[in-house]
């Protein structure tokens, strides 16, 4: 039971890693490197990540600077970034490219935090998965004679537990989302 228990945990920090990774990548007005973490780029006929091909870096509050190790790259970065769904051009001054975030206005806000929101749902559903199918793999052991009702039980709240817990940090993540995305 306690590999159960175990396991539904990883599941449960798994997804709330997850969806951190998720509103890093999350556009919000200012410069984030991490809107680029998806973006790769062809290098030498190898898709590769933008970060392991040049130096990210935030030059301004909305200015994201892309300066490859090497200067044969720009036109490809410039490409990769266009064609991605990052929604910002590119800017290329033959060293480093530009990326410059436009503010964002109330009704991108408050679209923005809808998304926010239904990420946060949609993580606390599958959180809720795990629960269940640990449930039911502790119903199972029960089934089998290998634990006793009183362990059931208690493996039942430790689950529920777990739940509670990461629905609570998944709240807090999404809440500091918002009120980041509302301040902007």
């Amino acid at each position: 039971m306690d590999n159960v228990i175990k396991s539904t945990k990883e599941k449960m920090q798994r997804r709330v890693e997850h969806l951190e990774s998720e509103y890093s990548s999350i556009r919000a007005g200012r410069a984030n490197p991490g809107v680029l973490d998806k973006v790769t780029v062809n290098y030498y006929g190898t898709p590769t990540p933008i970060n392991q091909v040049a130096s990210v870096s935030i030059a301004e509050a909305r200015t994201l600077v892309v300066q490859p190790w090497d200067t044969g790259l720009l036109k490809e970065i410039e490409r990769a970034i266009q064609i991605s769904d990052i929604g910002i051009n590119p800017q290329n001054d033959g060293k480093v490219v530009r990326l410059i975030f436009p503010p964002l206005t109330e009704d991108r806000r408050k679209e923005i935090v809808k998304e926010i929101s239904k990420m946060a749902e949609d993580s606390k559903v599958q959180i809720r998965n795990a629960r269940r199918e640990a449930n039911d793999k502790i119903k199972a052991l029960k089934k089998s004679g290998d634990i006793t009702e009183d362990e059931q039980k208690n493996g039942d709240k430790k689950i529920q537990d777990l739940t509670d817990k990461f629905v609570k940090e998944i709240d807090a993540i999404s809440s500091k989302k918002q009120k980041e995305i509302m301040a902007i």
